[in-house]
């Protein structure tokens, strides 16, 4: 499958409805679902390791004692030791990697907290098609300084100047939540050379509305959803 189709089908932390988000066997299921890329969330361990994971602090009853540390207080050998489900630990960005390949392009939110200089690292010589995206807009700003090749996108929740934002940040994607996708959107960030990927998508009505505003993703917890939509 090509990882530059018109309209992306992005799995969003995975394949979350059927197994653990931000897993490897949920990215695996993603591909299996016909995903074109998959979307996960990405922190730092104290040791400079990037992983995979929501949140900045560990859950999930199988943590056990380790429920509410913060990642980037342990070390990569301490949380590769930590189940956070049954039989599944946190993978790193590595691992994710060597998954995934080149079967499918891997977006790579930022979560963690200054940690665009260790993302970099990670990322830069990959084999994967990868790109990155933040709600930390200057995050972004400092990846187009670490490594311009990487394709850069910006979260939105609320209005704003979308266009605006993207030109301060050198970012090409714009990823609004659905509900602020109209067509005057989706035409002001094509006419910048930008592209528009919805989230997070769940209804079969939302995808039709969006395909028909020629988004150019749209990530979801439920890929059956983007089966059949024409691209």
């Amino acid at each position: 499958m090509s990882p530059h189709p018109a309209m992306e089908r992005i799995g969003h932390r995975g394949a979350p409805r059927e197994f653990l988000e931000n897993t490897l066997s949920g990215f695996e299921r993603a591909l299996e679902l016909g995903a074109d890329a998959i979307e996960l969330d990405v922190h730092a361990t104290a040791d400079g390791v990037v992983v995979v994971h929501h949140d900045p602090v560990l859950d999930g009853e199988s943590a056990g004692a380790w429920v509410g540390r913060r990642i980037d207080s342990l070390t990569w050998p301490e949380l590769q030791g930590i189940e956070i489900a049954r039989g599944l630990t946190i993978p790193s960005i590595a691992q994710v990697l060597d998954l995934i390949g080149a079967r499918a392009t891997v977006y790579v939110e930022i979560k963690g907290r200054e940690i665009h200089h260790q993302v970099a690292d990670a990322l830069r010589d990959a084999p994967t098609h990868c790109a990155v995206h933040s709600f930390d807009h200057d995050t972004i700003a400092w990846m187009a300084r670490l490594a311009p090749s990487i394709p850069r996108g910006l979260l939105f929740e609320e209005p704003c100047d979308v266009v605006a934002a993207l030109l301060a940040a050198s970012a090409r994607d714009a990823w609004p939540n659905w509900r602020l996708v109209d067509r005057a959107l989706v035409d002001s960030v094509h006419a910048m050379g930008g592209r528009v990927i919805a989230w997070t998508v769940n209804s079969r009505e939302e995808v039709e509305r969006l395909v028909s505003l020629g988004v150019d993703g749209i990530c979801t917890d439920e890929l059956r959803l983007l089966r059949d939509v024409p691209v």
